[in-house]
C-alpha cells in the first residue's frame, strides 16, 4: 500500500529542541513559525527531555493523533518516559521530549547492536556519545511504531547533527517506511582540525579521516556522523564551504544547500524597522559612553559598530580574523586622518566572576550625570513656560 506523498507528516529532531544547548536552538526556533504555517498539526519536533528546561519552554497535553498516543503508549509500556505538548514559541509547535536516563538500562545492549549493525563503536567514558545512542534507538522505535499504525500518510523525518543522527542507519537497516534527511551545520572533524591551526581548506583533500578522527578521540562521534551522511535519504547542509568540507570529510557531496536564516518578516515595515534600529542605537550609544567615560573624546555621530559573535571558539568563529582585520582598518584610519571611530563588540559567552568595577562606575556616573542634566532641563522648563505664561497674559 502506497503512502499519500502530498501532504506528509515532519518530524523534526534535534539535540536543542526546547533546550538552550546551541546555536541549533535558534535556527529551528526561527523557522517554526514558517513551518507550521505550512505543515499544521503534521509537525512535530523531537527532542530529548531536559527537565531544567522542559517546565519552561513546552505545556503538557494530549496528542490528538490517535496513531501518536498509541505509539507514544506502546513505548511508555516499556518504560520510555516522555513528554509530548506544545513549545511555547511563536508558532506553538507540537513537541516530543524523551528521557534518555529512562532507558539506560538497555545502554550496553544497544551499543552491542549498534556495533554488530554498523561496525559503529562506542567507548565507555563518552557520556555525549551514550546520550546520542540511546537517544537515537528511542527516536527510531518510535518511528517504526508510528509507521506501522499511521499507513495512509508520508512520513518525513529530519534530523540535524551528529547527536541525533544514530536513528537514521537504524531506519535504514530495519526498513522503516520513513524518508530520512540529514543536515549537517558544520562537520565535526572540520570542527576539531580547525580547532587545531592547520591550513584546512588547503588540504581538505588530502586528510586521512579515518586517521585525523581517531588521532582526536572521536572517531566513534565521526562515525555516527558520517553513517547518518550515508543512510539518509536526503543530505543538506547549510552553506556552500561546509557542502565542500562534508564532501571530502564525510564523503559524500550534499543534495542541497539550505542556508540558515532569521524570519523577518515582523521587520517588513520600513518605519518599523527605523524604529527599532533608532532605539537599539541609543541603547548603545548609551553604553558606550559610560564604558569610555573618563576617555570619551570621539564624536557618537560619527563612530561605526560592528559586532561578532558565537561559541567562545578562537578560530573557529573567526575572532582571530575578526581581531586581524581590525588591526589593519585601525592602520588604514590612521595613515587616512579618518575621524571615524570604530567601536567593536565580541560577544562570546564565556566564564566571568564579575562586572569590573571601573565599568560598573563609568556607567553610574553617566547615569547620574544624565539624570542630572534632565532635572535641570525639567526646572528651566517649567520656569520657561510659566514666564511665557505670565507675558502672554
Amino acid at each position: 500500500m502506497s503512502r499519500d506523498v502530498r501532504n506528509p507528516y515532519l518530524f523534526e529532531c534535534a539535540w536543542e529542541v526546547a533546550n538552550r544547548v546551541g546555536g541549533i536552538y535558534t535556527v529551528i526556533r526561527t523557522k517554526v513559525p514558517v513551518t507550521v504555517n505550512e505543515y499544521g498539526d503534521r509537525y512535530c519536533l523531537i527532542g530529548p527531555l531536559s527537565y531544567k528546561s522542559a517546565p519552561m519552554e513546552v505545556e503538557a497535553e494530549e496528542p490528538l493523533d490517535p496513531h501518536l498516543a498509541a505509539s507514544l503508549d506502546a513505548l511508555r509500556s516499556q518504560g520510555v518516559k516522555a513528554l509530548y505538548g506544545r513549545w511555547l514559541i511563536e508558532g506553538a509547535p507540537h513537541v516530543l521530549l524523551f528521557d534518555t536516563g529512562s532507558m539506560y538500562s538497555r545502554l550496553d545492549e544497544w551499543k552491542g547492536d549498534l556495533w554488530n549493525l554498523a561496525g559503529i563503536p562506542s567507548p565507555p567514558n563518552d557520556q555525549e556519545t551514550n546520550e546520542a545512542i540511546v537517544f537515537g534507538y528511542i527516536v527510531a522505535w518510535f518511528l517504526g511504531e508510528y509507521v506501522s499504525r499511521q499507513l495512509t500518510t508520508a512520513v518525513v523525518a529530519h534530523f540535524h547533527e551528529w547527536q541525533a543522527g544514530a536513528a537514521i542507519p537504524l531506519c535504514r537497516k530495519r526498513h522503516i517506511d520513513v524518508t530520512t534527511v540529514f543536515t549537517t551545520h558544520a562537520t565535526l572533524l572540520g570542527r576539531y582540525l580547525c580547532a587545531g591551526s592547520v591550513d584546512f581548506y588547503n588540504n581538505l583533500q588530502y586528510f586521512d579521516v579515518d586517521h585525523e578522527a581517531g588521532k582526536r578521540g572521536i572517531y566513534h562521534r565521526y562515525c555516527i556522523e558520517r553513517s547518518a551522511t550515508h543512510c539518509a535519504d536526503v543530505f543538506t547542509t547549510v552553506s556552500h564551504i561546509t557542502a565542500y568540507e562534508a564532501e571530502h570529510l564525510l564523503k559524500r557531496k550534499p543534495d542541497g544547500v539550505v542556508p540558515n536564516g532569521l524570519n523577518v518578516v515582523k521587520f517588513q515595515a520600513i518605519h518599523e524597522f527605523q524604529n527599532r534600529h533608532a532605539t537599539s542605537k541609543a541603547k548603545i550609544d548609551e553604553f558606550v559612553r559610560g564604558h569610555f567615560y573618563g576617555h570619551y573624546d570621539f564624536d557618537l555621530e560619527n563612530t561605526l559598530y560592528m559586532f561578532t559573535a558565537g561559541r567562545y571558539e578562537y578560530r573557529n568563529k573567526g575572532v582571530d580574523m575578526f581581531i586581524e582585520s581590525l588591526a589593519r582598518l585601525n592602520y588604514r584610519l590612521q595613515k587616512a586622518n579618518s575621524s571615524v571611530t570604530v567601536v567593536a563588540f565580541i560577544i562570546m559567552p564565556a566564564a566571568t566572576h564579575s562586572y569590573t568595577v571601573e565599568a560598573l562606575k563609568g556607567q553610574a556616573v553617566t547615569k547620574q550625570l544624565r539624570d542630572t542634566v534632565t532635572e535641570i532641563q525639567n526646572r528651566i522648563g517649567a520656569r520657561l513656560f510659566e514666564s511665557a505664561a505670565r507675558f502672554q497674559g
